[in-house]
């Protein structure tokens, strides 16, 4: 199997006619799994509003704070939904630097970040406690059974269910609150919840001419954004046990956990990050 950076390695099922956010994600993180399409659409992007980097890097600084939090609570095992395109700071990689045997399952229905994800594994993972699933986190019932078929998971250990960066693509049609409680009752008792989303609540009204109109390019690609104001989002730990600080804006969510160089920049206004987040657990 080709390499990775290899330029020319087009996985079956890409979709190169329009710009797609996991591959947009990954070149704002300085990845290689994306294509000109990808670039030009981001640099479009940064143009009309030069924080999304930032902001995107900001996003990736929570959550290797929050599995890192969580195998320093002896979490060793997760299920990563809409994890995106391999780049630096994986979930298992994060875990592995507190526990070396933590285990850990990768979803996404995007081919590039499947096929990089299996690349990236061969090399380096175990098949006894890692593996990558090409699926739709919104058929919980059908990710939790090939996900649990995988070997990798117990599901009688408390599961640590990331969903990071990825409900803001779900609209109202999926009934993405109705998603996140079917996977918190599948979940083993003691396990947790760590989310994040775009908001504009509070956001400042400097920069929401251009704000709004990332979000229009977004329309444009093959996934469309959906904002929800901090209620909206705090709904979906729902029979979770808010973990201190609660819901609040990524840079200021357990900051000295682990490095988080671009979440330092918004130390004196968090709400530039345009995000927030929180750490739920299953009683």
């Amino acid at each position: 199997m080709p390499e990775p950076k290899d330029p020319e390695f087009v996985p079956e099922g890409v979709d190169l006619e329009r710009p797609n956010p996991a591959r947009i994600y990954d070149w704002f993180l300085g990845g290689s799994a994306n294509w000109a399409i990808d670039r030009a659409f981001g640099e479009k992007v940064l143009e009309t509003f030069p924080q999304a980097r930032t902001i995107a890097r900001t996003g990736r600084d929570f959550l290797g704070r929050g599995v890192h939090y969580l195998a320093r609570q002896g979490v060793t095992q997760f299920l990563d939904l809409g994890s995106g395109v391999p780049t630096v700071g994986n979930v298992h990689e994060i875990a592995e630097s507190v526990n070396p045997d933590s285990r850990c399952v990768y979803v996404d229905n995007e081919a590039v970040a499947v096929a990089h994800s299996r690349v990236l594994l061969e090399k380096h993972g175990e098949s006894s406690r890692h593996a990558v699933l090409h699926g739709d986190l919104r058929q919980p019932d059908d990710i939790w059974k090939r996900a649990l078929a995988t070997g990798v998971l117990d599901p009688e250990k408390p599961i640590g269910l990331i969903v990071v960066g990825v409900l803001y693509f779900l609209g109202p049609e999926d009934d993405p609150h109705g998603v996140i409680a079917r996977y918190r009752d599948l979940l083993p008792s003691g396990s947790y919840l760590l989310s994040s989303h775009l908001t504009e609540d509070e956001v400042p009204d400097e920069g929401g001419t251009e704000r709004e109109e990332v979000r229009q390019q977004y329309q444009r690609s093959s996934s469309q954004l959906y904002m929800r104001n901090r209620e909206e989002f705090t709904a979906f730990f729902d029979g979770f046990e808010l973990v201190e600080p609660g819901v609040v804006w990524l840079p200021e969510w357990r900051l000295d956990e682990r490095e988080s160089k671009a979440s330092r920049k918004y130390a004196n206004t968090p709400q530039e990050s345009s995000s927030i987040g929180a750490l739920g657990r299953k009683p």
